[in-house]
This record gives structure tokens, sequence and C-alpha cells, in this order.
């Protein structure tokens, strides 16, 4: 009878090391198709900042090159990796160049509003404005 305990414990514990849950493991700038149909020629770096994030690479000696990468392998799959390099000419935006390009397509209207009512505020004096108050003569 040992034996048969021997055996199925040495098959289940075979069996439990191929259940291993592997993590997603994403590296880089996330970069969208969205976000690269934002960038317009000749805009300016702090505006291509806003948009696009921190660059991941900028290379000392060619400022005027920014290179985003993003690579992502999911639960233990094949890699896949995603590069884009943006051109300055004169700290204005002058070329892309990678695996993404602008969409012809013009950005789709934003519809939905919403207003936002926000309540007066009552703003209380301090315990300093209380004390000063009582020693001023306008009473306030």
């Amino acid at each position: 009878m040992p034996k048969h305990l021997i055996f199925i414990a040495c098959f289940a514990s075979l069996f439990l090391t191929s259940c291993i849950y592997k993590l997603d493991i994403q590296q880089g700038n996330i970069v969208t198709q969205a976000m690269i149909d934002q960038l317009e020629p000749n805009m300016n770096k702090r505006q291509v900042r806003y948009i696009m994030g921190t660059p991941l690479a900028v290379d000392v000696f060619h400022q005027e090159r920014w290179d985003y990468i993003y690579s992502t392998e999911p639960g233990g799959g094949v890699r896949e990796q995603k590069r884009i390099s943006l051109f300055f000419k004169r700290e204005r935006l002058a070329g892309i160049q990678g695996d993404f390009r602008p969409s012809n397509e013009p950005p789709p209207e934003n519809t939905e509003e919403t207003n936002v009512i926000v309540p007066k505020r009552e703003i209380q004096k301090s315990l300093w404005e209380k004390i000063s108050g009582l020693f001023s003569d306008d009473g306030a």
C-alpha cells in the first residue's frame, strides 16, 4: 500500500508543477494607435511629450530623436515588440518612423459632454482670524 501512495504523490507533484501560472510581462512605453493619431507635424517637444509620455531612450548625441519601445510577453507566450521613433527639427516634430503609421481618418468627435455643478463653499475663519478679529476695530 505505501508504494501506491508514493506513486500517487509523485504523479500529483508532476501534474501540479505543469499548472504554474505565468505572468504577462510588459516593458517600455505603452504606445497606441490613438496616441499616434494625435501627433501632428510641427508640434513642439512639450506637446509631443504630453501625448506620448517621456521617451524610453534619448541619445545624448542625437537629441532630435526620441525612441519609444514597448514589448509584451503574454503568459510565457511569444514576445512581441513595437517600436516608434520621432524625429524633430528645430524643436518641432518633423517625422515618424517605426511600427505605427498615422491614420488618414479624422479622430472621432467626443459628443458626450458632462456638466458638473460645484456648490458654493462657505469658508470658515481660522482660529487666528477669529482671535485677531477680537482686537481689531473693524469688527469683521
